[in-house]
């Protein structure tokens, strides 16, 4: 878990650089999404009209369902069946930490959802991103989207961005179970004025108002400005809200749940992070190929092969050298083991941030590589 010195002076000038740096790329990324806000509709459109992502959304669901009604089983049982970390049982692949696989018939249920539930997570991001660029090469729209008065990254970040939302929606329906699984009270609101309390609640009235902004038909201008306003807004919320919640000795908002919620919002965090780099995987892969069947072949191969290497962890020792490189690779051990008992390993962040940027990176250049063909 990360542990950040606020009073120390050279930890804030790092914060404040990193956040004034981070900042302009952000805008620079926000403007230029924006002249593309066309290709994003489109692309978010067509995945609200496809019906294999209405299926991938009903089956999600299910099994991950079958796994919310299991760790209510735990969470309700008492003695040794009991489980400490919801969020570690809901997303577990076989075995907690230090636990050994037993296949006897009690475990039966758990240990195939457990295995079904990552198989079809990790074929969530090939069959988002499969068509992205394999239908427009196939059916010969690629030559005019690349003469579109658009820059090749434009082209490739907003289609990102719309399978990226596609993924962030699949998720909106699990938000449910939280209330259950931490077993939240009711809030009680307080009349708190701090410096973080007056930016966390600043924040939150900027997006409200770039969220009205939306409704009516405003100019290119407004609509820029409203844009902009949003995530200024959103991101003077999170910064905040964080100090303020951790700063200030009372709070805005104050809510009393049974268990710790620190370890679900790490476990949504990492599986954001998870998949944001399987999405710019299979977008990559898709700007390599023709067909969107091998697209979504090959990137299914890369998501197995991220699932195996969690699985074929438990037949070593824990604490020799192919187990540790297995380790680093397995996405499902990750969520389970450190997000999903409120760990934040920078190895994972920088594991899954490197290689989406990378293979955003790649994709722009492969789509640059066909104007000089």
């Amino acid at each position: 878990m990360f542990a950040l010195q606020l009073n120390d002076p050279i930890t804030l000038v790092a914060l404040g650089l990193v956040g004034l740096v981070g900042a302009g790329v952000s805008l620079f990324l926000l403007v230029g999404l924006f002249g593309a806000r066309s290709l994003v509709r489109r692309e978010l459109a067509a995945y609200f009209l496809s019906p294999v992502a209405y299926v991938v959304l009903v089956v999600f669901l299910a099994v991950l369902g079958c796994r919310f009604y299991l760790t209510l089983d735990q969470l309700t049982a008492s003695g040794p069946r009991g489980t400490e970390f919801p969020m570690q049982f809901l997303f577990n692949l076989l075995s907690a930490e230090g636990e050994s696989i037993t296949f006897s018939r009690a475990r039966l249920p758990e240990l195939l959802s457990g295995v079904a539930f990552w198989l079809v997570y990790l074929l969530i991001p090939p069959l988002l991103t499969m068509r992205l660029f394999a239908e427009e090469r196939s059916s010969g729209t690629l030559e005019p989207l690349m003469t579109a008065p658009l820059r090749d990254w434009q082209v490739v970040l907003s289609k990102y961005v719309a399978c990226f939302g596609f993924y962030l929606f699949l998720w909106l329906p699990t938000l449910a179970y939280l209330p259950v699984l931490l077993g939240l009270g009711a809030p009680t609101w307080n009349a708190v004025w701090t410096p973080y309390s007056i930016l966390f609640i600043g924040g939150l009235l900027a997006v409200a108002v770039a969220l009205l902004s939306g409704l009516p038909r405003l100019g290119t201008r407004f609509r820029l400005a409203g844009l902009l306003l949003f995530f200024g807004g959103a991101a003077c919320a999170v910064a905040g809200g964080w100090l303020h919640y951790h700063s200030d000795e009372g709070h805005v908002v104050e809510m009393t749940s049974a268990i710790d919620p620190w370890p679900v919002a790490c476990t949504y965090l990492g599986l954001i992070l998870v998949g944001a780099m399987l999405l710019a995987i299979g977008l990559l892969v898709s700007s390599l190929v023709r067909s969107q069947l091998v697209a979504a072949l090959v990137s299914v191969a890369v998501s197995l092969a991220l699932l195996i290497a969690g699985v074929w962890r438990y037949s070593l020792e824990g604490g020799s050298t192919w187990a540790q490189v297995l380790y680093s690779f397995g996405v499902p051990l990750h969520i389970s083991q450190d997000f999903g008992r409120g760990l934040i390993d920078s190895r994972h962040l920088v594991l899954y941030v490197s290689v989406a940027l990378f293979c955003l990176f790649l994709t722009v250049r492969s789509l640059e590589s066909r104007r000089w063909r």
